[in-house]
């Protein structure tokens, strides 16, 4: 009898509990909610002098949801006609404004690949995030914008041929290595690392503008003879004006117990960047220390006292903690960064580190070929080779039909024993590899 009692007693309170369940009102969402975008200009032309300046707002109004609601907002900035599924997304929390300045535009809009200097329609959106189920898009606005290119143009038509550069004395889709203008009117510089062999100067990746050296005295002639150099890393200064020039061992690496080969070197190499006229390296670090230093020798390094970002002749280690990063390394300025980035690296049985890496990292483009790599003077034996991320194959590629497209866990490349220049490109719509033998 008493057990009948208690389960009556339950089946009591649970239509209770059910019953003042079916009788809550729940909160209906407004059909109409919506919100109303106000920009602060609908016509702008962004410049890189005045990239620190606040270039727009864009203001909008909160919805009316019909109940009280802790909303957050994102505004989506596409190319005018898009569908925004390729938008820039800028996350603001709570507020109701996004002030930008012209520098902050300029990197979103170059990202949408607006081409600088030509005014282009884009168009903004509010999306109002209730919950993951329930987000609300406003109707978007646009603005005509011009953008401005944020990388510096120090190129020449002046490059430098023969047998110790990767195109030898002239291959076709392998351009001669670069000149770059400098801040000294006639003066143009190269960073170059070339095998022994020897060199000329040309324009225009033609013979018929070419300079020689006839006497090995460092004064240039027209159509004179080959220059002998050995193999090493150099800077190349080249006097247009008094046609004079000087080859100096030149390198700047980055040491460290954080890097592969420790304190002692050799050190990693960083790449002149023309675009930004600074110095950077794709490099896979373990936790520990780095420092920057010239040509593998103490004489000349920098460390970071005060880990500020600043650096100083002889200065602090630098702590890092492990991961991948493109680091630059700005030697006019005397600062530095590391960006912690996704890398691709080249990995396989041809390769210094075999099939178990580290990979050797390809470094990206940094002027306007985005989602371009590049492993430049890698030498590798006869054997396959792949690509793949962070030195793991859960993201790799291969080449099956080795007719130079990608494909993900495709086949091995094979490759004969040599030294190359290798290119990738890797984005959603394409995925192809070029394969340049030094010469």
């Amino acid at each position: 009898m008493k057990k009948i009692f208690n389960i009556s007693i339950f089946l009591l309170g649970f239509l209770i509990i059910f019953n003042s369940c079916e009788k809550k009102d729940f909160p209906t969402l407004n059909p109409k909610a919506n919100t109303t975008i106000t920009l602060s200009d609908n016509n702008i032309v962004l410049t890189d002098a005045t990239a620190a300046n606040d270039a727009l707002t864009v203001s909008w109004t909160k919805p009316d949801f019909g109940f009280e609601a802790a909303a957050s907002y994102s505004l989506l900035i596409d190319l005018s006609g898009g569908d925004f599924s390729a938008a820039q997304i800028i996350s603001v929390g709570n507020v109701l404004e996004k002030t930008f300045t012209e520098g902050e535009l300029n990197g979103k809009l170059l990202s949408l690949g607006v081409r600088p200097g030509i005014a282009t329609d884009v168009d903004i959106m509010v999306q109002t995030k209730l919950s993951n189920s329930t987000i609300l898009d406003s109707e978007p606005v646009t603005l005509t914008v011009t953008a401005y290119s944020s990388i510096l143009d120090l190129s020449t038509d002046w490059g430098i041929v023969g047998s110790a550069t990767p195109g030898a004395w002239g291959t076709p889709d392998i351009p001669d290595l670069p000149f770059y203008q400098t801040s000294t009117p006639g003066m143009l510089v190269a960073y170059v690392t070339l095998r022994s062999g020897e060199i000329k100067f040309r324009q225009n990746n033609s013979w018929t503008v070419n300079l020689g050296d006839d006497g090995a005295d460092g004064t240039l002639e027209p159509n004179g003879a080959n220059i002998s150099v050995s193999a090493g890393t150099y800077k190349i200064d080249f006097d247009v004006t008094h046609s004079t020039y000087t080859i100096t061992p030149y390198s700047w690496g980055i040491v460290g117990d954080a890097t592969a080969n420790g304190w002692n070197g050799p050190d990693i190499m960083l790449q002149y960047n023309p675009y930004n006229n600074d110095w950077k390296a794709a490099v896979t670090l373990a936790a520990g220390e780095i420092k920057f230093r010239f040509n593998n020798d103490w004489t000349t390094n920098y460390g970071d006292t005060g880990a500020d970002g600043t650096l100083e002749t002889g200065g602090d280690n630098i702590a890092v903690t492990a991961g991948n990063y493109i680091v630059t390394f700005d030697l006019e300025n005397l600062t530095y960064q590391l960006e912690a980035v996704d890398l691709w690296g080249l990995v396989g049985d041809a390769t210094p580190n075999g099939w178990t890496g580290p990979d050797t990292k390809f470094i990206p483009d940094f002027g306007l070929n985005e989602d371009t790599y590049y492993i430049n003077g890698i030498t590798l034996t006869a054997g396959d080779i792949k690509i793949r991320k962070n030195d793991d194959w859960a993201e790799n590629y291969g080449d099956t039909g080795n007719d130079g497209t990608l494909e993900s866990g495709g086949d091995n490349i094979p490759v004969t024993a040599g030294t190359y220049n290798i290119k990738i490109v890797i984005s959603a719509s394409t995925q192809t590899i070029n394969i340049y033998p030094w010469q």
